[in-house]
């Protein structure tokens, strides 16, 4: 009963809230629901035409893979409401296939990336997110609102002056509709009212139509006409992987801030697997990939309100009705109206607390450190998943740091009848970092001939640890002197067992 009750609650830990009936039963969610997919559509268009660019690719290819993606990943995602789609990450990480091999080698590279993440998902990838900080996290999102900002700026640079006062105008309507009504999200009435004011009042700025032509007809079957041999392989392999890693790494710290958003948890292990599968019909369908998509996820999430699937499944199908049914309607709206949603959307992804005087007052240097190194990698490099890996490398630096100088050794000279011994008492964690100096910290000249060494208080974790030991004795029988370990706990025990004397340099 209890193996039965600890499966039950872990599974309700991810049934989304509201659940995906309730949202159909209820008008109130539903309407928020199909009205956030709606919102994010528009925000996908101009975004995936882009990411086609940066991949060198027609802009079909990236419009027709976010569709894909965000229809299929709303069935087999394992977080409600996050939005999945072509992304610029992905499309850095393979444009030079498309530009050296051309399509054919482009489409296979996103298959096998696909394929890849599947697997690294069923070796349990997901679990890797336990081992990233808190601080690197919150420079994980600082340094995505400064890119969502910053991707802004070349619409806002060298325009038309009438520009600036319809983003002026979005952002405007965007902070006051929500104190007005929360029904209709905020960013779609400012879409709306600037595209209009733009049609009616004939204002000459850019347009989306001006971003790049939008397809006219429906996505088919794309199976990649390359040799199924190792040379083929050994060309896409390399793609493939950064591919699958940066989409995981990206999906995953994307899964984990909506958690944090919303409040609730998500399947880590079902979104790996399932960004693969949405990479690998993406890819069966001439689309170049992605993987989750923060900006719209935050446009979902946070501006529209969304919590379920529907508003994930929606964006795909209302994306595809827009550039296919609708593409000279949505031609028409202006540039302006996309940047003021994406600027809204930056200023509420920032962790305004984490700069806050008083927030890096109370902060240890060192976790401030982490996320500013984070937020300044990722801004150089315009590449999240290298800022987080060297945020969590620098973390593990400065971790490792501390706990070196967390070990203390006390000496004091005691009497056992008529002799005298040497006790040492040893405190911390004793790992490669704090063990390589342990050797120092003991008198074998000056000590009596019988030595104990205490490790109530301690606990050793490596075979740096237990070589460093074999040294310490094999030293004081250098001098003739006996010593003893003693108050080590069972692992230690076991461990200290198990590899004392087999190290090379033991006694």
């Amino acid at each position: 009963m209890t193996t039965n009750a600890t499966t039950a609650a872990a599974r309700s830990r991810y049934l989304p809230d509201p659940s995906l009936m309730t949202a159909l039963k209820t008008p109130r969610i539903l309407t928020r629901e199909v009205l956030a997919g709606l919102v994010v559509a528009l925000a996908l268009i101009p975004e995936a035409i882009s990411f086609s660019i940066i991949a060198g690719v027609d802009p079909e290819v990236g419009l027709f893979s976010s569709f894909i993606m965000a229809a299929a990943i709303a069935f087999v995602g394992g977080r409600p409401a996050m939005i999945t789609a072509a992304t610029g990450a992905v499309a850095l990480v393979i444009a030079p296939v498309a530009r050296e091999y051309g399509m054919d080698y482009f489409i296979a590279t996103v298959l096998l990336a696909g394929v890849l993440q599947v697997v690294l998902a069923g070796f349990g990838a997901a679990k890797l997110m336990r081992f990233i900080p808190r601080s690197v996290m919150v420079g994980f999102v600082n340094a995505l609102a400064i890119l969502i900002f910053t991707a802004q700026l070349p619409q806002l640079i060298d325009v038309p002056w009438m520009v600036y006062p319809l983003v002026a105008t979005g952002l405007v309507i965007m902070i006051l509709m929500p104190k007005i009504t929360r029904v209709i999200p905020a960013p779609l009435i400012s879409i709306v009212i600037v595209t209009v004011a733009v049609v009616v009042f004939a204002i000459n700025v850019p347009t989306v139509g001006d971003q790049g032509e939008l397809p006219r007809s429906l996505p088919e079957l794309f199976i990649p006409d390359v040799p199924l041999t190792w040379g083929t392989l050994t060309i896409i392999a390399p793609y493939s992987l950064a591919m699958a890693l940066v989409g995981l790494m990206e999906s995953l710290m994307t899964a984990k801030l909506v958690d944090d958003v919303t409040d609730t948890h998500s399947n880590k292990t079902r979104e790996s697997w399932g960004q693969g599968v949405a990479n690998i019909l993406s890819g069966l369908f001439g689309g170049m990939g992605g993987c989750a998509m923060i900006g719209q996820t935050m446009i979902n999430v946070k501006a529209s309100g969304a919590r379920t699937r529907i508003s994930t499944f929606l964006a795909g199908l209302f994306l595809l009705i827009l550039v296919v049914a609708l593409g000279d309607v949505v031609s028409v709206i202006p540039m302006a109206a996309l940047v003021a949603v994406m600027i809204m959307v930056s200023v509420g992804t920032f962790d305004w607390h984490s700069i806050r005087l008083a927030t890096l007052r109370r902060m240890p240097k060192s976790e401030t450190a982490v996320m500013v190194i984070t937020v300044a990698v990722v801004v150089a490099t315009h590449n999240l998943a290298i800022g987080v890996v060297v945020g969590v490398f620098v973390a593990s630096v400065m971790f490792v740091r501390r706990v070196a100088h967390l070990i203390d050794v006390r000496r004091e000279i005691r009497m056992q009848g008529d002799q005298e011994v040497a006790h040492y008492t040893v405190e911390g964690q004793l790992l490669f970092a704090s063990s390589n100096d342990l050797t120092t910290l003991f008198e074998y000249a000056d000590d009596p001939d019988r030595v104990v060494i205490d490790f109530t208080n301690s606990h050793v974790w490596d075979a740096s640890t237990v070589a460093a030991l074999d040294a310490i004795e094999t030293k004081y029988e250098q001098y003739g002197k006996s010593v003893g370990f003693v108050g080590m706990n069972d692992f230690t025990t076991a461990f200290h067992a198990r590899l004392t004397g087999g190290l090379g340099g033991g006694h």
